[in-house]
């Protein structure tokens, strides 16, 4: 198993982040596309390291063209020496309007097309073959020799997205080579919903469930005492009832039947009572949603949480002193191992 943590946006910090995360032994550093751009963190990340793998976890598609995409993409991945890895999600309607002032379309074919239109522009610079891509939201039909990147020496860049609906699974196993699960997600959900559709898509392509890479295991709750595990349970509690609210995620609760707290907890969030939800978070459900346990439980809790379902796990404690840094290195070579 492969062990990744996250990487500051905050550029001014990325090169020693950066640095450190490749120091500690770990396999991967991954952005979000929260206040910041996901991208430009790693033009800096991949000139101060040499192994780390890197890449968005995720960026939201819709906001920029798949032109667009394919071009940050290839460039990381040229600099990087084969090195990046680029994650998408669609988003919700209302943050893609409301918030990018981007048009909306149903995502999955949606997102399907992207990821092949990215393709078809690399293979083009790659390969010199025709651009010839048209479908009902993008084309790519035109090009010349001033607009071209060129070939890199390294793998075309590699493409993950986040998938919870039937539609984006079934595209990871066709077109991907991995799947970004969303931390709001249980294994009974994955086995019964997610990796069904993973395979349709996986027969088509001709490819298996060891071609693709699954990342993700959920919300870590650790501390090194009791003491200090249940006081972090709390911001994870807010966490989930934030996503619980969301009428998107409402199937993952209905796998459990659940179904009933997405609509309290929507209502709480209509009103503004965000921090009376955290709440409608039974300790049932944080089980489900997190791995939950000591620095001295935590990795064989993950172990047997991912066992036979997760290649790609992010895992990070806090390393105020040398001696705990020594003690995360241990965990993430034991998690490693697995």
């Amino acid at each position: 198993m492969k062990v990744d943590t996250g990487l500051t946006v905050d550029l001014a910090g990325v090169a020693a982040a950066a640095e450190r995360a490749e120091r500690l032994g770990y396999d991967g550093v991954f952005t979000p596309e929260t206040g910041h751009d996901p991208f430009l963190a790693h033009a800096i990340a991949a000139e101060h390291t040499d192994k780390l793998e890197l890449g968005t976890a995720v960026a939201i598609a819709f906001p920029r063209s798949p032109m667009a995409s394919a071009q940050i993409a290839w460039d990381l991945q040229k600099f990087s020496k084969g090195r990046f890895t680029i994650g998408l999600g669609t988003q919700v309607k209302g943050h893609i309007v409301r918030r990018y002032g981007m048009d909306w379309a149903a995502p999955g074919p949606r997102l399907r097309e992207y990821v092949l239109m990215m393709k078809a522009v690399w293979d083009n610079w790659q390969n010199g073959t025709k651009p010839s891509f048209e479908g009902e939201h993008y084309r790519y039909t035109l090009t010349s020799p001033f607009f071209n990147a060129g070939p890199i020496d390294v793998p075309m860049p590699k493409v993950h997205i986040s998938a919870i609906n039937p539609y984006n699974a079934r595209t990871v196993g066709e077109l991907c080579d991995g799947i970004k699960l969303h931390p709001f997600n249980t294994r009974k959900f994955y086995e019964e919903k997610v990796l069904p559709n993973i395979k349709k898509g996986l027969e088509k392509s001709g490819r298996t469930i060891s071609d693709i890479e699954v990342c993700g295991a959920g919300f870590i709750i650790t501390g090194a005492t009791e003491e200090e595990v249940e006081k972090a349970k709390a911001p994870v509690r807010q966490q989930l009832s934030f996503y619980a609210s969301t009428r998107s995620y409402k199937v993952v609760l209905d796998a459990h039947g659940w179904g009933h707290v997405n609509e309290e907890l929507f209502g709480l969030s209509i009103e503004g009572k965000w921090q009376e939800m955290a709440a409608g978070i039974t300790d049932e459900m944080l089980e489900e949603f997190a791995t939950i346990g000591t620095y001295d439980e935590i990795v064989g809790k993950v172990k047997e949480r991912c066992k036979g379902m997760i290649d790609r796990v992010t895992f990070q404690i806090p390393t105020p002193n040398p001696d705990e840094e020594e003690r995360l290195k241990g965990m993430i070579k034991e998690l490693q191992a697995a």
